[in-house]
Formats: C-alpha cells, sequence, structure tokens
C-alpha cells in the first residue's frame, strides 16, 4: 500500500511539472510574439522601406541562429550610416 501511495503521488506530483513547463512555455511564446511585433511596427515606423525590411530579416535571422549580435551589428551599421548622412 504504501508503495503504491508513493508511486501515485510521483506520478501526480511528474503530471503537476509538466504542466506548469507547458503553461510557462505558453505564456511566455505569447509575451515574446506580442513584443516582437511591437518592435516590428517600431522598426517600420523608425526606418525606412528597405531599412525596415533589412532589420525584419535580421531579427529573424538572429532568433532562428540564436545570435543577437546579427541584429545588433545591422542596427549599428544603419545608425552610424544614418549619422555619416546628416
Amino acid at each position: 500500500m504504501q508503495k503504491k501511495t508513493l508511486s501515485l503521488l510521483e506520478e501526480l506530483e511528474t503530471m503537476h511539472r509538466e504542466r506548469d513547463s507547458r503553461y510557462i512555455i505558453e505564456s511566455r511564446a505569447t509575451n515574446i510574439i506580442a513584443s516582437a511585433v511591437n518592435l516590428l511596427d517600431l522598426i517600420s515606423e523608425t526606418y525606412s522601406e528597405k531599412e525596415a525590411d533589412d532589420l525584419t530579416r535580421k531579427l529573424l535571422n538572429s532568433i532562428k541562429s540564436k545570435d543577437s549580435g546579427k541584429f545588433r551589428r545591422s542596427l549599428g551599421r544603419i545608425n552610424e550610416s544614418k549619422r555619416n548622412n546628416i
């Protein structure tokens, strides 16, 4: 009886952790997607169409490759060229 009870409790705890992880993933994904949409809107408002398209592509590639430096370098180049043209 004791062994069966312990097994059931362990199983319930495992299910609870899995459900919590799924909820956390869903919640974080929702927040990240909303933030990304807001960022893309801000990029479109701030930069020319060509620059915004380039930055959008770099942002998506940075996410895919897990390298934030790609986006940061592109943003730096565009901002530097704007400073030099002023």
